[in-house]
């Protein structure tokens, strides 16, 4: 997926936050994916995380920002990414399963922000006060995910993957 120029045509706003997410996502999908399930699973950094563990956290980064803050949600489980405080992989996930993951998250996202303004206002509850508006989480979520793959580019650098756009 190219990287969505700022010229590039877009249709609304919320289409370039879409089109920035969804860069970003296919980018952290496609990175993870180029290793082999032992590199994705094995940290060479001294914080200890791994590239599929760092999936896991956008995945869960994702639905918590919409679902349980935005949309004011019950999750049981809203921290299922760092359940000892520190990111973690269902023992019994599969690569596969976790990149298949952060893609269905995408478009649950997707599909949200497509029938949602830009201007609305979230949902106060247990994940936060709800006085932000949707444009500002995905602002959030955008820097979260550029953020995070800078990241995965030095684990997968480090690893013999691919790094860059």
């Amino acid at each position: 997926m190219a990287f969505p120029e700022p010229t590039d045509p877009a249709e609304s706003r919320a289409d370039v936050f879409l089109r920035y997410l969804d860069h970003f996502r296919a980018q952290a999908i496609d990175k993870v994916r180029a290793l082999s399930d032992a590199e994705a699973r094995t940290s060479r950094l001294p914080s200890g995380w791994t590239p599929l563990e760092l999936l896991v956290h956008l995945t869960a980064m994702e639905r918590r920002w919409i679902e349980w803050r935005f949309q004011g949600d019950p999750l049981p489980d809203p921290w299922v990414d760092q359940p000892e405080g520190r990111w973690q992989v269902p023992a019994d996930a599969t690569v596969a399963d976790v990149l298949a993951g952060l893609a269905a998250r995408g478009d649950i996202t997707r599909a949200f922000v497509a029938k949602t303004d830009l201007d609305t206002v979230g949902v106060p509850g247990p994940g936060w006060d709800g006085t932000a508006t949707l444009e500002r989480v995905l602002f959030h979520m955008l820097q979260e995910y550029a953020r995070h793959l800078g990241h995965l580019d030095i684990a997968t650098e480090l690893a013999g993957g691919p790094t860059g756009e």
